[in-house]
């Protein structure tokens, strides 16, 4: 059976990155668990071990049971009756195994019951979840919605539901509804404080809630009234065990069949606050997007992994003319660009994480006991990096997410078009990607801040300074003048003051920093793995280059007076 962990090397590779030493002392404080938890690591060496070896035990799980169910799942789907989910039988299969395994609240403490993983390695089973069933994935990453409730909610609140979550209870985010999808300011659901009974009461309408019928629920809704925007909404509980939400339909949906996404009513549900009330909008769903983006880069990932996977293998196997079709010149580059793509995504993905992990540790560790300043400053640079890369991680990913996906198809010819290969549900699992949690174009409005005051090109600047091998330098030397011509395009449109122009052309200066990043990582990559990532590096500095090429000649050449043309 195929382990989709020790399958791919690069994994390992990314899970033994230098900086995982810091995020374990950090995350561990120090290793302290040890003398009250059996199963807490010893030392550095012990924790990555640990991590090691459930990635092992996930991959297993996703090769014996979640991929060889995927089919089944896709095609059966979740029902929906007397305004309650059930589950398709593989679904049920695929939770039951995860659940023995105790591969739930992965990052939360061991006093909840939790492994205390740091992001880094649960982003890692994510992943690989994902490369079996997307679907699938949704339902079990959105343990991940904990860590807000663990970030933001109170004691009594972590005692009572952590734990179940740690158990194997299911999780949502109900955010978006008719009128507000990615407008959330706009949200109206309603939350009223019931004095009576000491709670609060929602009322209304959610729509396109993924697993809308989980076991506890984080909830935005307009708890001051008269408000109409950000500012009157808070964040709030919602336990499944006390009623007053029912399922009014599940969507009929291009892919993840597997993932029920929900239209709940709800009437006079019972509910407590999370946090502060008028914050829910401004800072507690601005932390659980930022977890949620980062869980869409991983699916995308996986979903990147199974189109390359696909395509290959059905390259190796379909001949004509005399010969595999991988021989043929426009099918080897196809694979090519696709594993190019997906290393370089891959390592977008993992540094984010590592520093997301960092600047979240210390976050904890603030809860605690004061920071020192070398602590504050630390914090401080991560968080800064963690939100930068973030919107490039998901927007970049998901887009090569359903570009592999296509190719995949096409290297399949008529047969790719037919329903009983794997192909057809990964380019229809993929297509939503670059649109939940965030299109790729509010990911760019995400990232332009970052493009414009100068955080982007310090960061290639900084990677330039960092050695590479002799093999890798030439290619140094192109995504230098590759950044050089970011820069060049970002001063131009910078200097024209035309807030309409700078929107107008965001992707192209989001993409074009994108790859630069990523042709650095990769390059990282291969000087110290070249046996994994020396081709990799060549091929995707090639098409990154192109990419630049273009899109500096277009921002060179456009003014503000062509945008007239553009307008419908």
């Amino acid at each position: 059976m195929a382990n989709f962990y020790t399958d791919i090397p690069e994994l390992k590779y990314h899970l033994n990155n230098p900086m995982m030493e810091r995020i374990c002392q950090l995350k561990e404080r120090d290793y302290r668990d040890k003398d009250e938890f059996d199963y807490a690591p010893q030392d550095y060496a012990d924790a990555m071990d640990s991590y090691d070896k459930i990635l092992e035990i996930t991959g297993e799980i996703t090769g014996e049971t979640i991929a060889p169910n995927a089919e089944g799942v896709d095609e059966e789907g979740p029902h929906c009756g007397n305004g309650r989910v059930e589950y398709a039988s593989g679904t049920k299969q695929n939770l039951d195994a995860m659940v023995k395994a105790g591969l739930n609240g992965m990052t939360m403490p061991r006093r909840f019951g939790g492994l205390n993983f740091p992001i880094t390695p649960y982003t890692m089973c994510a992943e690989i979840v994902a490369a079996a069933d997307a679907g699938f994935g949704n339902i079990w990453s959105l343990q991940d919605c904990i860590e807000t409730l663990y970030e933001f909610g109170n004691e009594d609140q972590h005692s009572r539901f952590i734990p179940r979550i740690c158990a194997g209870e299911t999780m949502s985010m109900d955010l978006t509804e008719p009128d507000a999808g990615s407008d959330l300011q706009s949200v109206m659901l309603k939350a009223t404080f019931d004095e009576a009974n000491n709670c609060w009461r929602l009322n209304g309408v959610k729509r396109f809630i993924t697993n809308g019928d989980a076991n506890l629920h984080l909830v935005l809704a307009r708890s001051e009234e008269g408000t109409k925007d950000g500012r009157g909404l808070s964040m709030f509980i919602y336990d499944k065990n006390e009623g007053g939400v029912d399922v009014r339909r599940i969507e009929n949906k291009l892919g993840i069949h597997g993932s029920p996404t929900c239209e709940l009513v709800y009437k006079n549900a019972k509910a407590e606050l999370c946090g502060d009330r008028k914050l829910g909008l401004i800072k507690y769903v601005m932390a659980l997007m930022n977890g949620a983006r980062l869980g869409i880069a991983a699916q995308s990932v996986g979903l990147s992994q199974a189109a390359y996977n696909e395509g290959l293998a059905y390259a190796k196997e379909r001949k004509q003319f005399g010969k595999a079709i991988i021989d043929f010149p426009a099918v080897y580059d196809m694979l090519s660009i696709m594993k190019a793509k997906l290393d370089a995504g891959r390592a977008l993905l993992y540094q984010t994480s590592r520093y997301v992990d960092i600047y979240k540790a210390l976050d904890d560790i603030a809860r605690e006991r004061k920071l020192t300043p070398e602590e504050r400053q630390e914090q401080k640079v991560y968080a800064k990096l963690a939100d930068s890369f973030t919107p490039l991680s998901k927007g970049m990913n998901s887009e090569y997410a359903n570009q592999n996906a296509y190719d995949c198809i096409q290297i399949h010819g008529g047969s790719g078009f037919m329903m009983e290969y794997a192909c057809q549900r990964i380019y229809r699992d993929a297509r939503i990607t670059s649109i939940y949690e965030g299109t790729t174009q509010l990911q760019t409005v995400a990232a332009i801040r970052y493009v414009t005051n100068g955080s982007y090109i310090a960061t290639l600047r900084n990677y330039e300074a960092i050695p590479c091998s002799e093999d890798m330098q030439p290619l140094m030397d192109r995504v230098k003048e590759m950044a050089n011509k970011f820069d060049a395009c970002t001063n131009a449109v910078k200097e024209a003051q035309n807030q309409e122009l700078l929107d107008f052309v965001a992707r192209r200066l989001y993409e074009m920093v994108a790859v630069c990043i990523m042709s650095h990582l990769l390059i990282q990559d291969a000087t110290k793995a070249p046996e994994l990532f020396a081709k990799s590096a060549h091929v995707y500095v090639n098409y990154a280059e192109a990419e630049v090429e273009k899109h500096f000649n277009f921002i060179r050449k456009f003014k503000a007076d062509d945008l007239a043309d553009y307008r419908q």
